[in-house]
């Protein structure tokens, strides 16, 4: 059965191979042979049962998020981070995405100069394999481009094979007013080589020059990249900016079928040797435009669900559920195979496009204003037209949902939207500066010239012990509080990522979800108050289920709710998880 199936999946990466390079094809199927096993993956290796369960909640943070600092300290970033989370997390959490560690040239790790190596800044790949004994791991994969500063891009100045033909040189007359354009930096770069100037590809930034994956020996770098990885304990690979990668001129560069095809290939590639490895894609756009990264099952086994931060925002500030409610309510079921990544946070700023269909200006306009009053920042793209345009909003989501009549509030509405992100379908992530709650980082972001620094703060180990030590701080009462939701959110069924789940309607003030194991033993009601007001829920369920129901037990607060004519009352910004205790 294990050789059949190899078989079909060989089967279907020559047809991908094929359709890709069709005048390069010859001698790639033994080429791939050759590759397969080079790292000792793909020996004695099973599918697990489950890819994922309720147990799952994916720490995002950088290598060096958590400093110890002095001339005395020998440990790096890596074993500070390991030592910090075992100590304060324990088994909260079951993965940790270290954004990318590699040696880099700029955008906080993200140009990428040696894929193979461990910025020493950090520690090296011991570090990383040992924080990988108590946790799985999730690594970056950026397939789009590569820094300026890279061998790679060395090569390709001087002329030398193979680099010489990794990258995209374009005469600066080619019309590429078709091109989706994400930066207001130029399209191309000009460039001194061997042989003259040159202008290369540079969606990104002139230092992130895109990669020329129309050459196939680009695409076994890729695979001897991903090969390693899956040899030092990658379990979730994060597929950096596919949506961009494959270049075609006289379209927009962007969702093009051959992107499509190499995400599929990838997949198949980790069913060949890895089958317990999960790609994940990162395409930061309009949800039917994301969503389409599942393929027909076939392709990333997760998406991000990139309309979530700024719809969850836009209610939480607005006191009005109603338009996540309708969003959540057209979500489509991925099926079992595939499951959304839910955040509400992360490295990068809250987008922007993927509300492209959902929000309206006036309420997009809402969200950009109250997100600079709270100190933010807002970075823009250039529009079809040459117009700049909203791309990103720039802020901590722990201040982006500041009240402002009370710390309390503040801490109870940014709390509300964590639990919320927590308890939707699908794999829910913690960015490390949700989890501590870290306010902008502005000093940062005047050293460095750029927004995103603003959600990159580095903390020192002592400051931050400090910190959550004084339980008068709201830094000890953020992460006090969300320890204890994620304790309280462990080995419930109902959670587990191909559980059912069903959007219920309480009026605008108020978001509900009910959330049901595969096996229908157990029923979670989710409901978020998102106002800053006191609300009543007269009827948790709106069916037949809720006459059966004797009493509610809240799971957060730990308290029993009559299920009588009083109903249940929320708090301001209060989440309630109920489990319903049916009558004899």
């Amino acid at each position: 059965m294990h050789r059949r199936l190899s078989n079909q999946i060989l089967d279907r990466i020559e047809g991908r191979l094929k359709r890709l390079y069709p005048n390069q094809y010859d001698g790639l199927m033994p080429r791939l042979y050759s590759v397969v096993g080079r790292y000792g993956v793909g020996q004695h290796i099973r599918k697990p049962e489950q890819m994922w369960d309720e147990n799952d909640v994916v720490l995002i943070t950088y290598g060096d998020s958590i400093l110890r600092e002095g001339a005395t300290s020998h440990e790096t970033p890596l074993v500070t981070l390991r030592n910090f989370i075992q100590d304060k997390c324990k088994s909260l959490l079951s993965t940790v995405h270290i954004l990318p560690f590699y040696p880099w040239s700029s955008d906080d790790g993200f140009s990428v100069i040696d894929y193979r190596a461990v910025d020493p800044a950090v520690g090296d790949w011991q570090d990383v394999e040992d924080l990988g004994y108590k946790y799985d791991l999730m690594f970056d994969l950026v397939l789009n481009h590569c820094s300026s500063k890279s061998s790679w891009f060395r090569d390709f100045v001087s002329g030398i094979q193979p680099g010489r033909h990794y990258f995209l040189e374009m005469d600066p007359e080619t019309d590429l007013s078709a091109v989706v354009r994400p930066r207001t930096s130029p399209l191309l770069t000009r460039t001194a080589t061997r042989d003259g100037e040159s202008h290369v590809w540079t969606t990104f930034s002139a230092d992130q020059v895109d990669l020329n994956w129309q050459n196939p020996d680009l695409l076994f770098e890729f695979i001897d990249i991903l090969f390693l990885y899956i040899s030092k304990g990658v379990r979730i690979l994060r597929l950096d900016a596919v949506a961009f990668l494959w270049k075609e001129l006289g379209t927009s560069c962007i969702h093009l079928e051959q992107t499509h095809e190499v995400v599929k290939l990838f997949r198949d590639l980790v069913e060949l040797v890895a089958p317990h490895v999960i790609i994940l894609t990162e395409t930061n756009v309009p949800q039917p435009e994301n969503l389409s990264y599942f393929g027909d099952g076939d392709e990333a086994h997760m998406v991000y669900n990139f309309s979530l931060p700024p719809l969850l925002l836009h209610g939480l500030l607005k006191g009005d559920a109603t338009h996540l409610t309708e969003w959540a309510k057209g979500l489509p079921d991925p099926g079992d195979d595939c499951t959304y990544f839910n955040f509400s946070s992360s490295h990068d700023g809250i987008g922007v496009r993927p509300l492209t269909g959902i929000l309206g200006e006036s309420e997009l306009n809402f969200v950009v204003r109250e997100v600079l009053n709270r100190g933010g920042r807002i970075s823009y793209r250039t529009g079809p037209d040459g117009s700049q345009v909203p791309y990103e909003m720039n802020i901590t989501y722990m201040d982006a949902l500041s009240h402002p009549e009370s710390e309390d509030l503040s801490i109870a509405r940014f709390l509300c939207s964590q639990a919320l992100v927590l308890s939707l379908k699908g794999v829910p992530s913690v960015y490390i500066h949700c989890l501590l709650g870290t306010p902008n980082y502005t000093e940062g972001v005047e050293e460095t010239g750029h927004n995103r620094t603003i959600n990159r703060r580095k903390w020192d180990l002592d400051a931050l012990t400090a910190e959550l030590g004084d339980k008068s701080t709201k830094q000890s009462k953020v992460f006090e509080r969300y320890c204890r939701l994620l304790k309280k959110r462990k080995n419930h069924p109902a959670f587990h990522p191909n559980g059912a789940q069903r959007v219920l309607n309480f009026g605008p003030q108020l978001f509900g979800i009910a959330r049901i194991s595969e096996d229908r033993s157990e029923t979670i009601v989710c409901i978020y108050n998102f106002s800053d007001k006191a609300q009543r829920v007269i009827n948790p369920q709106d069916d037949d289920f809720s006459r059966r129901i004797k009493s509610f037990y809240d799971i957060i607060s730990g308290k029993t709710y009559s299920s009588g004519k009083k109903g249940v009352k929320l708090e301001p910004f209060q989440a309630l998880w109920l489990l319903p205790y049916f009558q004899d």
